[in-house]
């Protein structure tokens, strides 16, 4: 059989720059954005190689098809058919030359296309920290929004555009996730899930018993043994030899023995306390930031309701810069957010033309966003900072010198001795808990190698709209600010005195739904002398 090649050709359009080939992917939407494009070539790939392996199939069952009808014919009456000297001919040809030909072709890998495109991209993939990121991200956002697992499984949250839903698979992976970091809390919500998707009858290749095994073991870790043993007997009745669960059993029954022995000498109040320890260890493991019920209630909209007295305090209005020459004939658009501290918010004060530049600029150079570490008074990342993060500089484009210069003239202070301009971009569930942008007095060194004092006032842009979450709240005082494309809000970090003002504790809000672009621009003290004279009171 002449044998017909067969060629295809495995194309992608879109390869990763080198500068991406990096990890962190969770903590930034833009970069994932990315992965997207990655995931939809790779499909294209695979597409080209069933397509090679359904040609090569075609061929060997349409030679199988005709040999068929030959040896048929043949069978009946052999010395017949092969008295035809053609026959006989044919059959030596076939044997010696067109099945070997056919061999080759079934032992023809049609894969090595689509494995030498796997391979290039799998430096590009995300990593088994981005798949835990992304995870403890869901489960961040099911704590800071009250927010069942079954709503979350179900893909039902507000302002969504792609509607998704979680596998008993996924849950089970979300449970196992928790159960590596000792969170039992989340482990037993996920796997109560995951079991209940399960007994609706979803298909999955998480077995039953590898649910309960992890379920019962994390009940039994916040206290509730009686849960803990039915689930084990579930366990069992699904399969009788398992070892651990066998195991577990046993122990569960000596616990629970050793209890019984110990509550016939114990008198009614102390039964009653060890009821309450037990409940205490259910629920969230302790904290370790102090506001955390507050700040998680202000990013659901729950916050402090300001008194009708405080709010006629705060107004609209048309603002100049103070008589700034640039903004008499076209002043801009200014209100209060908060009275103390004074927060205000401009409008309209960053054009869709300049947001787009700005975030060309920045998605390159985007890294994991870094914090100041008190101790060493050097960057680093940090858990409880989600986002990524590029500095931009006024001498490499037009738009971000016309930036600055618009904050400069807007809040009357000099911004060459600012920090540049950093653009973040948050991502799965991307936040920035409580933290004060000014050096506090235990952290002398914050800012000493820059040589311009502390950090005198914070200006931060809102470079897109957020679908769902995303505020900049502030725990001390009860604010919450929402993300509004276009606008930016500003406020002071220190008292005229030079003291730092504690209310101006602020914090991120996990992103819910959406992608979350901002810029800040941190002014410091140096140059400001005349500008904003200090006073003499500690605290005005």
């Amino acid at each position: 059989m002449a044998s017909r090649k067969v060629w295809f050709v495995l194309v992608l359009g879109v390869l990763l720059p080198h500068s991406y080939a990096h990890t962190d992917f969770f903590t930034s939407i833009g970069h994932m954005t990315d992965l997207i494009n990655t995931e939809k070539d790779l499909l294209t790939s695979l597409k080209d190689y069933i397509k090679a392996e359904e040609s090569k199939l075609e061929q060997i069952k349409k030679w199988a098809e005709k040999l068929d009808q030959l040896t048929d014919t043949a069978t009946k009456d052999p010395e017949g058919f092969l008295g035809h000297p053609v026959n006989a001919f044919k059959l030596m040809k076939r044997l010696n030359t067109e099945w070997a030909e056919l061999e080759n072709l079934v032992l023809k890998d049609m894969s090595d296309g689509f494995i030498s495109n796997m391979t290039i991209q799998r430096q590009y993939f995300p990593n088994d920290e981005d798949q835990t990121g992304a995870a403890k991200a869901l489960l961040r956002l099911q704590d800071t929004y009250n927010l069942d697992t079954d709503t979350l499984s179900r893909g039902n949250l507000p302002g969504v555009k792609h509607k998704s839903f979680l596998t008993a698979g996924d849950c089970f992976e979300l449970g196992r996730i928790a159960y590596t970091e000792a969170d039992y809390y989340h482990t037993e919500l996920w796997m109560e899930q995951a079991l209940k998707q399960l007994d609706d009858g979803e298909v999955s290749a998480v077995e039953k018993t590898s649910v309960l095994d992890y379920l019962s073991y994390a009940v039994y870790q916040q206290g509730d043994l009686d849960k803990a043993m039915m689930l084990t007997k579930r366990l069992l009745e699904l399969d009788p030899e398992h070892q651990r669960a066998n195991g577990n059993l046993k122990y569960f029954e000596y616990i629970m023995s050793k209890e019984k022995e110990a509550n016939k000498s114990t008198t009614e109040a102390d039964n009653q306390t060890d009821v309450e320890l037990k409940n205490k260890k259910k629920g969230r493991a302790k904290d370790y930031l102090p506001e955390r019920r507050k700040y998680e209630k202000l990013c659901r909209g729950e916050g402090v309701k300001m008194t009708p007295k405080r709010q006629k305090s705060l107004f609209c209005r048309y603002y100049d810069g103070n008589g700034n020459p640039r903004y008499i004939l076209g002043p801009v658009k200014q209100e209060d957010e908060w009275d103390r501290p004074r927060i205000v918010r401009f409008l309209d004060i960053i054009s869709d033309e300049e947001i787009a530049t700005v975030k060309e600029l920045a998605k390159p150079r985007l890294s994991r966003a870094t914090v100041h570490d008190p101790e060493t008074g050097k960057l680093t990342t940090a858990h409880y900072r989600v986002s990524k993060s590029a500095w931009l500089s006024g001498y490499e484009s037009p738009v971000i010198s016309r930036i600055n210069t618009r904050i400069q003239d807007l809040t009357g202070l000099d911004v060459s001795t600012a920090e540049e301009l950093q653009v973040a971009n948050y991502g799965v569930g991307g936040q920035y808990e409580p933290h004060f942008d000014f050096g506090r007095k235990d952290e002398p060194d914050a800012f000493k190698e820059l040589g311009t004092g502390n950090r005198i006032a914070t200006w931060l842009f809102y470079m897109s709209d957020v679908s769902a979450g995303g505020a900049t709240v502030f725990p001390e005082v009860g604010a919450s600010v929402w993300p509004k494309k276009g606008t930016a809000v500003f406020w002071y970090n220190l008292f005229p005195s030079g003291e730092g003002d504690y209310s101006t504790r602020h914090a991120a809000c996990p992103v819910l739904v959406g992608n979350k672009w901002v810029s800040n621009k941190w002014i410091h003290e140096r140059g400001q002398e005349f500008r904003r004279p200090c006073s003499l009171s500690e605290f005005k």
